[in-house]
């Protein structure tokens, strides 16, 4: 056999061996997909009737799915005839709860939390108006009172005010003319010096006064007020005095003072009103800052210059605006 024999006979040889391993190993690569899909085929369970065991019946669908008939047939025919668009108002949740100032029905507060018994406090200053610039001049003011809110709009406040002025210059000095032609002495005989005349007025007041809320916001409020009561009008007048005090360690030394040397009174009925404003810091505070302003007129009696009457202008009328901020609560 010649060599060109030799190797086609080897080649054939070879080329069978590799076709029939091939053969070899697509068959077995199509047995393993056939048992891996075999493995993931879904498993259902034969049907167990319920009366034979405490399983819920499957009932099969067309696509073959199980589905539990455990509901019952009332309940699934329900629920396939359940239409959402038919629902009516009857059946829709309530509406959510707006929470807000709670709602009070007690004789201490109104329907809107406030408080039907409030009080005040403030200060500020007053000035005279009119004809009383010649006998009062700017002075300072203390208020205090005690209310009823009928309601959040409508209230009585009862109050006090105090009312301080000083004198004008013009007025001390016609008073010290008036004083020295009088040619008053001490009782040791001594005529008295009125070179350091001085003095002052207050006015303090009893009023109830009517309050309105025009205006409530969360935070701003305004608000009108009138009144009238007892009014006590008082002006004295001092002089320098020079007086002797005695300590137990350091002994007795003199030291000057004033001291009253002439007083007047007088009372009358009053009437006031005006404007103000309030302020809290939070809606449901009951605290509130506020700021008026008022016009006073007090309706003295004139009296008539005598020998007990040396200051007749304390029995005039008197008109002041007081402007005073404070606390209500």
């Amino acid at each position: 056999m010649t060599m060109k024999q030799i190797f086609t006979a080897h080649a054939c040889r070879v080329a069978a061996l590799s076709l029939f391993a091939t053969a070899g190993s697509v068959a077995m690569h199509a047995q393993q997909n056939i048992i891996t899909a075999e493995l993931h085929q879904p498993v259902l369970f034969p049907l167990v009737s319920s009366a034979s065991t405490s399983l819920p019946a499957l009932n099969l669908t067309e696509d073959g799915i199980a589905y539990s008939s455990s509901t019952g047939s009332n309940e699934l025919a329900s629920a396939e005839n359940y239409n959402l668009g038919a629902a009516t108002d009857s059946a829709q949740p309530p509406p959510r709860r707006r929470y807000g100032h709670p709602n009070y029905s007690d004789r201490m507060h109104n329907s809107d939390g406030s408080n039907k018994i409030s009080f005040m406090a403030g200060g500020g200053f007053t000035t005279p108006v009119g004809d009383s610039t010649n006998f009062l001049k700017l002075g300072y003011k203390l208020q205090g009172g005690v209310g009823y809110n009928v309601n959040k709009k409508f209230g009585v406040v009862f109050q006090f005010d105090f009312d301080h002025f000083a004198l004008p210059g013009k007025l001390l000095a016609s008073q010290q003319a008036v004083y020295n032609a009088q040619n008053f002495v001490y009782s040791d005989g001594t005529t008295v010096d009125f070179s350091g005349l001085d003095g002052g007025a207050h006015i303090w007041s009893i009023t109830l006064n009517p309050t309105y809320n025009f205006y409530q916001g969360d935070s701003m409020g305004a608000y009108a007020v009138v009144g009238g009561g007892f009014y006590h009008k008082v002006t004295n007048f001092t002089l320098p005095q020079t007086g002797e005090y005695c300590d137990p360690y350091y002994g007795c030394y003199e030291y000057q003072a004033n001291q009253t040397f002439d007083l007047y009174t007088s009372n009358s009925a009053g009437v006031n009103g005006g404007v103000g404003i309030t302020y809290k810091f939070s809606r449901f505070a009951n605290e509130r800052f506020y700021a008026e302003a008022r016009v006073v007129h007090t309706f003295n009696t004139a009296k008539a210059a005598s020998t007990t009457n040396f200051f007749p202008g304390n029995s005039a009328t008197s008109t002041y605006i007081p402007v005073t901020v404070g606390l209500r609560f």
